[in-house]
Protein backbone atom coordinates (compact mmCIF):
# COMPACT_ATOMS: atom_id res chain seq x y z
CA UNK A 1 0.00 0.00 0.00
CA UNK A 2 1.56 3.60 -0.54
CA UNK A 3 1.18 6.69 1.55
CA UNK A 4 -1.22 9.36 0.02
CA UNK A 5 0.11 11.50 -2.46
CA UNK A 6 1.63 14.41 -0.95
CA UNK A 7 -0.51 17.69 -0.17
CA UNK A 8 0.68 21.16 -1.32
CA UNK A 9 1.67 22.32 1.68
CA UNK A 10 3.59 19.22 2.88
CA UNK A 11 5.88 19.55 -0.67
CA UNK A 12 6.34 23.45 -0.30
CA UNK A 13 7.93 22.05 3.29
CA UNK A 14 9.63 19.05 1.76
CA UNK A 15 11.61 21.73 -1.20
CA UNK A 16 12.25 24.56 1.73
CA UNK A 17 14.07 21.33 4.02
CA UNK A 18 16.26 20.48 0.27
CA UNK A 19 16.88 23.89 -0.60
CA UNK A 20 18.09 23.90 3.53
CA UNK A 21 15.31 26.98 3.84
CA UNK A 22 15.04 27.50 7.97
CA UNK A 23 11.68 29.06 7.33
CA UNK A 24 10.80 25.38 6.33
CA UNK A 25 12.19 24.19 9.32
CA UNK A 26 9.33 26.85 11.13
CA UNK A 27 6.05 25.19 8.84
CA UNK A 28 7.38 21.33 9.86
CA UNK A 29 7.15 22.75 13.43
CA UNK A 30 4.17 24.55 12.97
CA UNK A 31 2.38 22.04 11.10
CA UNK A 32 3.76 18.32 12.20
CA UNK A 33 5.61 19.65 15.20
CA UNK A 34 2.61 18.75 18.02
CA UNK A 35 2.27 15.55 16.70
CA UNK A 36 6.36 14.96 17.15
CA UNK A 37 5.92 16.15 21.18
CA UNK A 38 2.76 14.26 21.85
CA UNK A 39 4.28 11.12 20.77
CA UNK A 40 7.94 12.25 23.17
CA UNK A 41 5.17 13.03 25.91
CA UNK A 42 3.97 9.82 25.93
CA UNK A 43 7.10 8.25 25.68
CA UNK A 44 9.15 10.17 27.98
CA UNK A 45 6.79 11.69 30.45
CA UNK A 46 9.41 14.08 31.63
CA UNK A 47 9.10 17.67 30.81
CA UNK A 48 12.58 18.67 30.59
CA UNK A 49 13.54 15.27 28.82
CA UNK A 50 10.67 15.52 26.14
CA UNK A 51 12.01 19.66 25.74
CA UNK A 52 16.02 18.21 25.10
CA UNK A 53 15.19 15.20 22.90
CA UNK A 54 12.54 17.77 20.87
CA UNK A 55 15.22 19.47 20.21
CA UNK A 56 16.97 16.45 19.13
CA UNK A 57 14.63 15.73 17.10
CA UNK A 58 14.10 18.79 14.91
CA UNK A 59 18.31 18.85 14.29
CA UNK A 60 18.18 15.29 13.15
CA UNK A 61 15.24 16.41 10.72
CA UNK A 62 17.35 19.72 9.76
CA UNK A 63 20.65 17.40 8.97
CA UNK A 64 18.65 14.53 7.45
CA UNK A 65 16.29 16.96 5.13
CA UNK A 66 18.35 16.58 2.12
CA UNK A 67 17.22 12.98 2.18
CA UNK A 68 13.78 13.36 2.65
CA UNK A 69 11.80 11.11 0.06
CA UNK A 70 7.92 11.71 0.04
CA UNK A 71 7.43 9.07 -2.24
CA UNK A 72 8.10 7.15 1.13
CA UNK A 73 6.39 8.56 3.93
CA UNK A 74 4.69 11.49 4.67
CA UNK A 75 6.44 14.75 6.47
CA UNK A 76 4.42 13.52 9.59
CA UNK A 77 5.43 10.15 9.62
CA UNK A 78 9.08 10.94 8.53
CA UNK A 79 9.38 13.39 11.71
CA UNK A 80 7.39 11.03 14.08
CA UNK A 81 10.07 8.41 13.28
CA UNK A 82 12.82 10.63 14.15
CA UNK A 83 10.74 11.74 17.16
CA UNK A 84 10.30 7.50 18.13
CA UNK A 85 14.06 6.61 17.46
CA UNK A 86 15.64 9.47 19.80
CA UNK A 87 12.80 8.52 22.55
CA UNK A 88 13.93 5.19 22.36
CA UNK A 89 18.07 6.53 22.37
CA UNK A 90 17.15 8.59 25.28
CA UNK A 91 15.15 5.84 27.24
CA UNK A 92 17.73 3.53 26.99
CA UNK A 93 20.26 5.69 28.12
CA UNK A 94 18.78 6.85 31.12
CA UNK A 95 19.86 5.06 34.05
CA UNK A 96 16.64 3.40 36.08
CA UNK A 97 16.10 4.60 39.34
CA UNK A 98 15.69 1.99 42.11
CA UNK A 99 12.22 0.69 42.67
CA UNK A 100 10.63 -1.90 45.03
CA UNK A 101 9.52 -4.55 43.10
CA UNK A 102 6.17 -5.07 44.96
CA UNK A 103 4.95 -1.87 43.17
CA UNK A 104 5.68 -2.62 39.90
CA UNK A 105 2.97 -3.22 37.08
CA UNK A 106 2.82 -5.59 35.09
CA UNK A 107 4.27 -5.25 31.80
CA UNK A 108 2.48 -6.05 28.65
CA UNK A 109 5.02 -8.64 28.19
CA UNK A 110 6.05 -11.13 31.13
CA UNK A 111 9.28 -12.37 29.55
CA UNK A 112 11.14 -10.56 26.55
CA UNK A 113 11.30 -12.34 23.89
CA UNK A 114 14.86 -13.86 22.91
CA UNK A 115 16.77 -12.20 20.49
CA UNK A 116 16.15 -14.78 17.53
CA UNK A 117 12.27 -14.32 18.61
CA UNK A 118 12.67 -10.38 17.84
CA UNK A 119 14.72 -10.56 14.77
CA UNK A 120 11.69 -12.75 13.66
CA UNK A 121 9.01 -10.19 14.63
CA UNK A 122 10.45 -7.56 13.43
CA UNK A 123 10.42 -9.12 9.94
CA UNK A 124 7.07 -9.97 9.74
CA UNK A 125 6.41 -6.09 10.97
CA UNK A 126 8.21 -5.21 8.22
CA UNK A 127 6.73 -7.16 5.27
CA UNK A 128 2.78 -5.72 6.43
CA UNK A 129 1.61 -2.50 4.16
CA UNK A 130 3.20 0.59 6.09
CA UNK A 131 -0.05 1.46 7.95
CA UNK A 132 -0.25 -1.35 9.26
CA UNK A 133 3.19 -1.88 10.77
CA UNK A 134 3.15 1.94 11.84
CA UNK A 135 0.11 1.28 14.32
CA UNK A 136 1.15 -1.94 15.63
CA UNK A 137 4.58 -0.42 16.40
CA UNK A 138 3.03 2.59 17.93
CA UNK A 139 0.19 0.06 20.19
CA UNK A 140 3.06 -2.49 21.21
CA UNK A 141 6.50 -0.49 21.48
CA UNK A 142 5.11 2.79 22.57
CA UNK A 143 2.09 1.60 24.46
CA UNK A 144 -0.08 4.11 23.23
CA UNK A 145 -3.60 3.47 22.87
CA UNK A 146 -5.81 2.91 19.62
CA UNK A 147 -7.32 6.95 20.15
CA UNK A 148 -3.48 8.38 21.22
CA UNK A 149 -2.22 6.73 17.73
CA UNK A 150 -5.75 7.99 16.31
CA UNK A 151 -4.80 11.73 17.53
CA UNK A 152 -1.03 11.27 16.54
CA UNK A 153 -1.12 10.22 12.77
CA UNK A 154 -4.22 12.13 11.96
CA UNK A 155 -6.29 8.81 11.21
CA UNK A 156 -9.58 8.27 12.34
CA UNK A 157 -9.89 5.48 15.47
CA UNK A 158 -11.92 2.80 13.70
CA UNK A 159 -9.59 2.68 11.19
CA UNK A 160 -6.77 2.74 13.20
CA UNK A 161 -8.30 -0.44 15.54
CA UNK A 162 -9.33 -1.89 11.63
CA UNK A 163 -5.67 -1.37 10.93
CA UNK A 164 -4.30 -3.14 14.02
CA UNK A 165 -6.82 -6.15 13.14
CA UNK A 166 -5.85 -6.41 10.40
CA UNK A 167 -2.24 -6.64 10.96
CA UNK A 168 -2.58 -9.26 13.76
CA UNK A 169 -4.37 -11.60 11.39
CA UNK A 170 -1.90 -11.27 8.93
CA UNK A 171 0.87 -12.03 11.21
CA UNK A 172 -1.14 -14.75 13.23
CA UNK A 173 -1.71 -16.50 9.25
CA UNK A 174 1.98 -16.38 8.74
CA UNK A 175 2.73 -18.02 12.33
CA UNK A 176 -0.30 -20.53 11.78
CA UNK A 177 1.84 -21.57 8.55
CA UNK A 178 5.25 -21.84 9.98
CA UNK A 179 6.62 -18.45 8.22
CA UNK A 180 6.90 -16.45 11.14
CA UNK A 181 9.01 -19.28 13.27
CA UNK A 182 12.89 -19.33 12.75
CA UNK A 183 14.82 -22.30 12.50
CA UNK A 184 16.30 -23.50 15.61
Amino acid sequence: MRPAAPSHVELRIAAGLRRRDPDAVRALCAEYGPTALALLRRALGDRGAVEDVYQQVLVEAWERSPTYDPGRASLRTWLTTIARSRAIDHLRRRVPEPCDPSTMRMRVYEHAPDPVDRIALDAMLRELPRPEEEVVRLHFHLGLSHRQIAHLTGVPLGTVKSRTAAALRRMRRKLEDGEGTPPR
